[in-house]
């Protein structure tokens, strides 16, 4: 576009100026003249015009009218000839004449959401000695020292080479003759892990520390040193440059290895997957008791690496599983081989959940040096009909014998029991009965007291009742005599008895105090009794 506004002014100036040798008139041709002088002026002016759009960088390179760069140096810093370390803002831009000047447009640097740029610079300051990536600086620093190419080529004090830190996703307007920008992904920690890095900058580590007490302490390093760092990344997404930091994602999920007869191969490879995800399977292991059995044994080892115990397993055995297993698969195979040797056969069967709780401090011992965390350690089948068949039945025989043994104690306890139970049940029958006859003799005796008491009373009133009667007849006798008084009770009693009077016999005569008519009474009286007691 320069060029071609300056092509235009000197083509049009040309134009006028041969147009001015056609007039006669001076003033005419002068003023022609002047003309073309002022389009010329315009094109070499207008020719001077750059424009950066919005999203853009200029990039200048100067041809002339300047010293040369110094030996090694790419940008130049104070108007020498060659590239410019400074760049041209969006905008317009006067005097950058296509001669002298050279201005190249190129995009912004672009970084999407969820990815970084890694920087490498062209020039600058070399890296130290025993350094491959320039030291880390502030977030801050480092975004102005990208932007403004000639504060990081002279007062910022710029390495060459790669840098540190990285940039964040947004646009920079970054010179591209300085920089070469590497778009990558954000780390990401998944869930139940963290990122251990390992920094391939920076002085030499210094941070010392120990899993176990009596153990080699392992040598970790803090920021800016280089190493594996001590502090680990929780899970989540995180900027880093995965050039100078090596990541190692480290699983904190509670694993199980299953150390098992079971089958090793599997058809289906997204079925192993999930198998391994969850865990890992070995060989079972076989061991040898004092009485010299052999016999295979089941187990399973429960592990996790604590987020703060992740750079020590790497620093140990490195980021991958394979290291650690191996390591755990021998101290878990020593550790209960030797166990076994100071035990019999049967003593193993029998006493599983104490190999348990060994096996469990030995192994845990073992592996804390390793930074890793022992929660669990099961015992499943114990041999097979193969190696342990022929005792195990022995044992089973033997067992039974035992419970029978012990049934029949019980039974004999319980028939001594029931015995004592019956005696017991007897003796409480007949004291019941002794307590019932004590009742009854009682009742008997307070019935014959009432009843004597009774009689007593009966007697006394008839007693009273017939002295009465005597008194009341002799009183009668008194005034009618008793002849008549007898005449009135026998009245009376014919009439409550309801006796006949009618006499079938009538006798005459008297004796002296009683009259016949009395006695005749008293006869037909004594016959009506008698047949009253033959008819009941």
């Amino acid at each position: 576009m320069s060029s071609a506004f300056l092509m235009i002014g000197i083509i049009l100036a040309g134009m006028i100026a041969t147009s001015a040798f056609r007039v006669d008139n001076k003033s005419a041709r002068g003023g022609i003249i002047l003309l073309a002088l002022i389009v010329l002026i315009a094109g070499v002016a207008m020719s001077s015009v750059r424009y950066v759009g919005a999203n853009s960088v200029g990039v200048v390179k100067k041809n002339a009218l300047g010293k040369s760069m110094s030996p090694g140096m790419i940008l130049a810093t104070n108007g020498e000839m060659g590239p410019q370390a400074d760049v041209l803002a969006p905008g317009w831009h006067l005097w950058y004449w296509p001669v002298l000047w050279d201005v190249d447009v190129k995009p912004l640097i672009d970084i999407p959401a969820d990815m970084i740029g890694l920087v490498e610079s062209r020039d600058g300051l070399p890296l130290d000695p025993g350094q491959v990536f320039a030291p880390e600086v502030t977030n801050a620093e480092f975004k102005k020292m990208v932007e403004d190419p000639k504060h990081f080529l002279t007062a910022g004090k710029g390495r060459k080479g790669p840098q540190s830190n990285i940039l964040t996703p947004g646009k920079y307007r970054l010179n591209p003759e300085l920089f070469m920008v590497t778009m990558v992904g954000t780390t990401e920690v998944p869930p139940a892990a963290v990122a251990v890095l390992k920094s391939n900058f920076g002085g030499e580590p210094t941070l010392s520390t120990k899993v176990v007490e009596d153990d080699e302490p392992v040598i970790l390093a803090s920021s800016g040193e280089k190493g594996i760092l001590a502090a680990v990344l929780q899970p989540g997404k995180y900027p880093v440059n995965t050039k100078a930091y090596s990541v190692s994602i480290i699983s904190t999920r509670e694993t199980i290895i299953r150390f098992t007869a079971g089958e090793k191969g599997f058809a289906n490879q997204n079925v192993k997957n999930q198998i391994q995800a969850l865990g890992s399977e070995q060989r079972e292991i076989t061991v040898r008791t004092s009485d010299g059995f052999t016999f295979p044994v089941d187990v399973r080892v429960e592990y996790k690496i604590e987020p703060k115990n992740a750079p020590i397993v790497v620093a140990k055995l490195g980021a991958e599983i394979d290291p650690l297993l191996a390591k755990l698969n021998s101290t878990v195979r020593a550790i209960f081989r030797n166990n076994a040797e100071g035990v019999k056969a049967l003593d193993y069967v029998n006493q599983r959940s104490i190999q348990e709780s060994q096996s469990l401090a030995m192994i845990s011992s073992e592996m804390a040096r390793m930074g890793v965390t022992i929660t669990g350690v099961r015992i499943g089948d114990v041999g097979d009909e193969e190696t342990l068949g022929e005792l195990l039945n022995t044992q089973r025989d033997r067992e039974i014998a035992v419970q029978e043994q012990v049934t029949f104690q019980e039974q004999q306890k319980a028939a001594v029991q029931q015995k004592e139970l019956s005696k017991t049940q007897q003796e409480a029958e007949e004291e019941k009965r002794l307590a019932t006859a004590a009742y009854e003799v009682q009742i008997a005796e307070q019935d014959k007291l009432k009843r004597i008491i009774e009689a007593n009373a009966q007697a006394e009133a008839v007693e009273i009742e017939a002295t009465a009667q005597a008194n009341a007849y002799k009183m009668i006798a008194d005034q009618i005599g008793k002849a008549n008084a007898a005449m009135i009770e026998v009245l009376r009693v014919i009439g409550e008895n309801r006796i006949e009077i009618t006499p079938r016999v009538m006798v005459t005569g008297s004796s002296e105090g009683t009259s016949g008519e009395t006695v005749a009474l008293i006869g037909t009286m004594l016959d009506q009794m008698v047949a009253d007691a033959e008819d009941e």
